[in-house]
Order: structure tokens, then C-alpha cells, then sequence
């Protein structure tokens, strides 16, 4: 496994519960600028593996990038669990719920 794998899997876990981040930050915690590709590709393929808190991890804007009937709804599901309020649109204060 890379250094920046190892990295981007740190930057994921540290997201407290109650709290998210986007793709961009996770990857320049990880120390990689234009690295959100590859946040991606972790997330895809080692969540599971690492019990990585992927439903954390939304677009800087504030939506939810998986679409309704691929993960979104789960998504919003565990983010309400945890107290994050997600709009009917899909949205996430970022400035109230990001970190």
C-alpha cells in the first residue's frame, strides 16, 4: 500500500461523528494537491476493508455526490444518524458541519 493511500485512509478516519469533508480536503490533509480522484478510488475500493467512515466524505459544495439508488440514500441515512442535517436536495452546511 502507498504512502498517500495510507494517508488519504488517516485523513478519512479523523473526520469526527456529526461531521463531514470533501473529497479536496481529505486529499490535502493526505498531503496531495489535486489528489480528490484518488480519495475516490479509496473509498470505492478499501471502505469496507478499513471500516472507513466513507458516508463522511461529500463535495465541497456541500452535496452528496452518489446518486439516488447507488449509496445516496444510505448516505444521508448514516450522516442524519450522527446529526448531520442534509437537505431534501442533498446539501450539507458545510459551514456548520464541515471541518
Amino acid at each position: 500500500m502507498t504512502e498517500s493511500t495510507l494517508g488519504i485512509i488517516g485523513a478519512i478516519k479523523a473526520i469526527p461523528k456529526g461531521k463531514v469533508s470533501s473529497y479536496r480536503d481529505v486529499a490535502l490533509a493526505a498531503g496531495l494537491h489535486n489528489g480528490a480522484r484518488q480519495v475516490v478510488r479509496v473509498l470505492h475500493s478499501l471502505s469496507e476493508k478499513y471500516d472507513l467512515p466513507w458516508y463522511r466524505v461529500i463535495r465541497s459544495n456541500g452535496s452528496i455526490a452518489l446518486k439516488e439508488g447507488e449509496g445516496r440514500e444510505l448516505q444521508i441515512k448514516l450522516l442524519s444518524a450522527e446529526g448531520v442535517e442534509v437537505s431534501q436536495d442533498g446539501l450539507v452546511d458545510m459551514s456548520r458541519f464541515g471541518i
